[in-house]
């Protein structure tokens, strides 16, 4: 988390230093650069450290390993650093290197999260949301490893290419990078952009928000089938609007409402958790969620309009897309993450400095200098 917010703290400084990215069209090596910084180094870092403390409480189960999490760390924190200088200097090559460093570290933690998820008691829309999250980000990291792959040459690795095991590398790294020259490169780029903003982050904050905000609020979901086919339209409309965006095919609009009707299905029930609930006023950790969750509406509304086939690709659509992006990161999931964030760090302070104290005897003097002893387990207040 510490790793995140200093990655916030030095995009922030980035853009006040270089405002011209934000009015530059998307695919520039500042642009993608520092949307990966805001990706892997703020979004990613929280939600990834969040997920270590919260798949565990939201679902009632131990970290299968504290251990995988420390390596995982250690690869997340040089793949990201690595990837977003590289792109900056676009030089993408090393961009492949220092991504499959990050694909090593987000290997470990889907490994480790997916053993956790094996000790569900009981299983719930929570869990199936967290599972749909791993594989499609998983799919995100191979979508772009490969894109980088189509973009380099390997005529200096013709020399080792006799030895041993690296002739059989680099042939499949031809092979694959004569496979990504036939797709379009902004609809690859795209495409690998909803695998990991919808697919990962989005479907985490809906899958997530269903066991947090009735526990944050004191109240609970109203309609589990109502909550189960919002993630599971979600899940349908994101596998086809990958599909129809990687191949600029016109159904991409069908695909888009799909994901649309999930997030209306979301917000519903999402209201009804809310109007049901036993504590009144809303904290400022609750009121940031909610911001984003209203924050949807626009960007929904941006996917439809930038998803129709006959739009004309001129300056205007692409800022109209750059709109929708950062709306969609730093409005969307950063004001998400936020929220979470004013309720998550407290509890993670608290449970740091007492948890060696949980389930001792405490003694608390009352005014009549008798003692009251309260007999304690951790969360029950």
């Amino acid at each position: 988390m510490l790793t995140g917010l200093t990655a916030l703290t030095v995009g922030a400084v980035w853009l006040v230093v270089q405002p011209s990215v934000l009015a530059s069209y998307h695919y520039n090596q500042h642009v993608i650069a520092l949307t990966h910084l805001f990706v892997l180094g703020w979004i990613c870092s929280i939600v990834m450290g969040a997920m270590y403390q919260l798949v565990p409480v939201a679902l009632e189960i131990r970290l299968f390993s504290e251990r995988l999490a420390c390596w995982q760390f250690a690869f997340h924190l040089v793949g990201f650093i690595g990837m977003v200088w590289m792109f900056r200097t676009w030089n993408m090559k090393q961009v492949g290197h220092f991504g499959t460093v990050m694909t090593v570290g987000v290997g470990l933690f889907v490994f480790n999260i997916a053993r956790t998820l094996l000790r569900v008691p009981k299983w719930n829309v929570t869990a199936t949301a967290v599972t749909a999250a791993l594989v499609w980000i998983s799919f995100t990291v191979i979508a772009g490893l490969s894109i980088a792959t189509g973009k380099c040459t390997y005529e200096s690795t013709a020399g080792l290419a006799t030895v041993g095991g690296i002739s059989a590398l680099v042939g499949g790294l031809r092979a694959l990078a004569g496979y990504m020259s036939h797709f379009d490169v902004i609809g690859a780029m795209h495409a690998h952009a909803h695998l990991g903003g919808v697919g990962f982050f989005t479907l985490l904050i809906v899958g997530v928000s269903y066991k947090l905000i009735p526990m944050f609020t004191l109240s609970e979901v109203q309609s589990q089938r109502r909550a189960g086919l919002s993630v599971a339209l979600l899940n349908v409309g994101l596998a086809g609007s990958f599909v129809a965006i990687l191949l600029r095919r016109p159904w991409k609009t069908a695909f888009a409402l799909v994901v649309v009707a999930a997030l209306a299905l979301y917000g519903w029930e999402l209201t009804a958790i809310l109007r049901a609930r036993k504590r009144g006023p809303l904290d400022w950790g609750i009121r940031y969620f909610l911001t984003a969750v209203a924050l949807l509406i626009p960007v929904s509304l941006l996917s439809v309009a930038l998803s129709w086939s006959g739009l004309p690709l001129n300056p205007f659509t692409g800022q109209l897309e750059n709109l929708y992006g950062f709306l969609g990161l730093m409005g969307v999931v950063s004001f998400a993450i936020m929220g979470m964030l004013y309720k998550i760090i407290p509890f993670l302070v608290w449970f740091g400095v007492y948890s060696q104290h949980v389930g001792r005897d405490v003694f608390i003097p009352v005014a009549n200098n008798r003692l009251l002893e309260f007999s304690r387990r951790a969360g029950d207040d």
